[in-house]
C-alpha cells in the first residue's frame, strides 16, 4: 500500500498544497474503469490516477508508487487511488482527507454476467473476484466508511452521482489554474 510507507509530514504537506485526493473502492467489474474514463475524458488534465493496492497489473497511463499521491497534487490535479476494502482502511489511518466513494454493483448477480460477459477471466478466477466482491460488498457496509456508496445499474446516473461529489474539488482546481 503506498500511503503506508508515507506517514507524518509528507501526507501533511501534500494535504495542504492541492485538491483533495478521491478514494475509489468497489469490486472488479463494477464499473469503477468505465466510470473513470468518462471522468478522465469530460475533465482532461483534471485527475491524476495512481495504482496502490491492487490484485491486476497496472494499465496503461497508472502510476505505482511512493509518492504519487503528492506528484498529482502538485500539478494541481485531483488524485484518483483505485484501492480496495483493505486499502480504504487503511487511508483511513492516514492524515489524508480524502473523499471515499465505493462503487458497488446492484447484485452479485449482476457483477457475475458483467465479469463472464469480459472473457478475460477463467472459471477459477471468476469465482476468486466473486467471493472478494461478496468479502467488499459486506465490508463496504460499515456506517461512516464512505462519504458516497453509487450503485452503478445505470451509467449516466453513476457518472452524474460521481461528477456532483466531486464538483467542488474540480472547480477548485479548474479556479486555480486560472489565477
Amino acid at each position: 500500500m503506498i500511503l503506508g510507507r508515507m506517514r507524518g509530514a509528507g501526507i501533511a504537506r501534500a494535504v495542504m498544497q492541492g485538491p483533495r485526493p478521491v478514494v475509489l473502492s468497489g469490486p472488479s467489474g463494477a464499473g469503477k474503469s468505465t466510470l473513470l474514463k468518462k471522468l478522465f475524458k469530460d475533465y482532461e488534465n483534471v485527475f491524476g490516477f495512481s495504482v496502490s493496492h491492487t490484485t491486476r497489473q497496472p494499465r496503461p497511463g497508472e502510476v505505482n508508487g511512493k509518492g504519487a499521491v503528492q506528484a498529482v497534487q502538485a500539478q494541481n490535479q485531483i488524485c484518483v487511488l483505485d484501492v480496495d476494502i483493505q486499502g480504504v482502511k487503511n487511508i483511513k489511518k492516514t492524515e489524508l482527507k480524502p473523499i471515499y466513494i465505493s462503487v458497488q454493483p446492484p447484485s452479485i448477480e449482476i457483477l457475475e454476467k458483467r465479469l463472464r460477459d469480459r472473457k478475460t477471466e477463467t472459471e477459477e478466477s471468476l469465482q476468486k473476484r466473486l467471493t472478494a466482491a461478496r468479502v467488499d460488498l459486506e465490508l463496504s457496509k460499515e456506517p461512516g466508511l464512505f462519504d458516497l456508496v453509487i450503485i452503478n445499474d445505470d451509467l449516466e446516473k453513476a457518472y452524474s452521482e460521481l461528477k456532483e461529489v466531486l464538483l467542488e474539488e474540480i472547480k477548485k482546481t479548474e479556479e486555480s489554474r486560472k489565477s
